[in-house]
C-alpha cells in the first residue's frame, strides 16, 4: 500500500547522491525529486540514479523532470529528440488530423522513455497561449488560438496516459499574456477577469473537463482578481480552481526559487504560503540553502494523501 508522503520536491546536485542528499531524502517533509540536465549522463546512469532514489527509503518518492521537448528537454543522449510543441500548432494549421496524431505520439514517446528509466512525471503539457509577448513561453506553447491549444493538449495528454503517465498542465491560468519572465521578475497581468476567462483560461477549463491529473500555477499577479501571485492565492486555487472549475487533481507549485515567488518572503514562508493557498506539492530547485530552510522550518504535519501519490506514480510503479 502507498503511504502518505511529504509535500516538498527538491533537486540533486549531480549524477550521484551526496551524503547530504541521502540524509535529506529521509526527511518526512520530502515527497519527491526533480531532475535536471546536470543529473543526466545517459540512459544507464539515469536508471541507476532513479533506482537509488527509490531505494533510499521505504516511503514513496516521486521522481519528476521537465521533458517537454525543444529547448526544455533535460534528457537528450539515448532519448528521442522531441520538437517544441509549437511545431504541432503550425502543422495543425495545414493538417489538423495529422497534427493530433503527432502530438499524441509525442506524449506517448515522452512518457514511455521516461518511465522506462524510472521517472514518474514530466511536467507537461504547457497550456499557455503563445501571444508572442513572453519569450520564456514562446515555442513551448502549442499556439495562440485556445481551441488549437485544447485539441493538441488533449492529444498529448492522451499519449502520456496511454504510456501510463499522469499529465500536468501549466502555467494556470496562463503565462502567455505578460512580457516578464517569472524566473527573473514578478509579472503583473492587469486584465479583467472576463478577458482572462475568455482567452487564457479556456485550455485549462477544457483539459480539466478531459481529466488532466495535475496543474501547476503561474507566479503571476492578477490584481483584478487577487493581490497575491496565483500559486499563493486561495482565491485562485481554492475558490476558482477547486470550487468553480471543479478540479480535483494535484496542484504543484512552480519553483519557489523563482523571483516571481519572492513576494511571500523566505523559503519556508513561500512553502507555507503555497500549501495554505491550496498547493499539494511545493518545488524548490537550484537552491540547497532554501530547501534546507523549508525542511527546518515548515511544520511537519504537512502530507500528501496516498491516493494522490498513487495517481502520480507512473504505471511501472503501480505494477510493482
Amino acid at each position: 500500500m502507498v503511504s502518505a508522503s511529504g509535500p516538498v520536491i527538491l533537486d540533486l546536485i549531480g549524477k550521484e547522491f551526496t551524503a547530504e542528499e541521502r540524509e535529506l531524502l529521509q526527511h518526512p517533509l520530502v515527497g519527491g525529486v526533480i531532475l535536471f540536465t546536470r543529473n543526466f549522463e545517459n540512459r544507464e546512469q539515469i536508471t541507476r540514479l532513479c533506482q537509488s532514489i527509490r531505494e533510499s527509503r521505504t516511503e514513496p518518492l516521486l521522481i519528476a523532470v521537465d521533458q517537454e521537448g525543444g529547448r526544455v528537454q533535460r534528457f537528450r543522449q539515448d532519448f528521442t529528440r522531441l520538437p517544441p510543441v509549437s511545431e504541432f500548432g503550425k502543422l495543425y494549421e495545414q493538417n489538423a488530423d495529422e497534427a493530433l496524431v503527432q502530438a499524441e505520439k509525442h506524449g506517448y514517446t515522452l512518457a514511455t522513455e521516461l518511465s522506462n528509466v524510472g521517472v514518474d512525471l514530466s511536467f507537461a503539457p504547457v497550456l499557455d497561449l503563445n501571444k508572442e509577448l513572453n519569450t520564456v513561453i514562446g515555442d513551448r506553447s502549442f499556439h495562440r488560438d485556445p481551441s488549437i491549444v485544447i485539441e493538441l493538449g488533449k492529444a498529448l495528454m492522451r499519449g502520456m496516459h496511454k504510456a501510463g503517465m499522469a499529465a500536468t498542465g501549466k502555467h494556470f491560468p496562463g503565462h502567455g499574456s505578460v512580457t516578464l519572465d517569472s524566473h527573473l521578475a514578478i509579472p503583473v497581468d492587469e486584465r479583467e477577469w472576463q478577458e482572462i476567462k475568455d482567452q487564457d483560461l479556456i485550455p485549462f477549463v477544457n483539459l480539466i473537463d478531459s481529466g488532466i491529473d495535475a496543474l501547476m500555477p503561474a507566479h503571476i499577479i492578477f490584481p483584478k482578481i487577487d493581490d497575491q501571485p496565483v500559486g499563493f492565492s486561495e482565491q485562485w486555487l481554492k475558490n476558482i480552481l477547486r470550487k468553480q472549475l471543479k478540479f480535483s487533481g494535484v496542484i504543484f507549485s512552480d519553483d519557489l526559487n523563482m523571483e516571481g515567488a519572492s513576494t511571500a518572503g523566505d523559503y519556508a514562508n513561500r512553502a507555507q504560503a503555497a500549501l495554505t493557498a491550496g498547493c499539494d506539492f511545493v518545488l524548490i530547485c537550484n537552491n540547497r540553502v532554501g530547501a534546507i530552510n523549508i525542511l527546518d522550518h515548515l511544520p511537519k504535519h504537512h502530507a500528501v494523501s496516498r491516493e494522490k501519490i498513487k495517481k502520480l506514480q507512473a504505471k511501472f510503479r503501480n505494477k510493482r
